[in-house]
């Protein structure tokens, strides 16, 4: 396992490869479409963004309500394709990784390979082992979305995958090639 500190680098990314097995600590951002959304609409207006994306990493997660005495309630991932329409701006100002789950489009993965970042799997159906990871969160954004807020997150050794490298090789997609059956005529 790979361990990886945000916020992260050209070096730092250059080395991760699609299968790679990571734990992610430091901070990272949540988002989901309706915050992406409005982050869109904030740079096409030419104002400032909750936060500077340079370097950093979006998970895209909803939380749940955090129960007595924890820091945030179940944390799974969100199916990425919903930010896919919004992932390549934000990608060209400097984003350097995103975490969800599912397969991304191929303006995403052009993105990814043209300006040097990376997308992570996280594991769905394990929000509540991904919420331990988290060791502090607040609000910094979009209040109003409820979970869809953004939200800075401190987390610690949270697990992930490197699913598309800077390179463009797509861990779902060559894993899929893998198993299919070619036609020998």
């Amino acid at each position: 396992m790979k361990r990886l500190v945000t916020p992260l680098d050209d070096d730092i990314i250059r080395e991760l490869k699609a299968g790679d097995e990571v734990y992610i600590s430091g901070v990272l951002y949540t988002a989901r479409d309706a915050a992406h959304k409005r982050m869109i609409e904030l740079i096409e207006k030419g104002e400032p963004l909750p936060f500077d994306v340079k370097g950093q990493v979006i998970y895209y997660v909803g939380p749940c309500p955090a129960r007595e005495g924890k820091v945030i309630g179940s944390a799974g991932p969100t199916t990425s394709g919903r930010m896919d329409a919004y992932a390549p701006k934000l990608i060209e100002l400097g984003l350097k990784g995103m975490i969800g789950k599912g397969l991304r489009s191929k303006q995403v993965t052009e993105a990814i390979k043209k300006y040097g970042s990376v997308y992570f799997g996280a594991i769905g159906g394990a929000g509540a082992l991904i919420s331990s990871c988290i060791k502090k969160e607040e609000i910094i954004a979009f209040e109003d979305l409820g979970t869809e807020a953004i939200r800075r997150i401190e987390v610690e050794n949270m697990p992930c995958i490197v699913i598309i490298d800077v390179e463009g090789r797509d861990l779902y997609r060559e894993g899929r090639l893998k198993y299919q059956i070619k036609d020998e005529i």
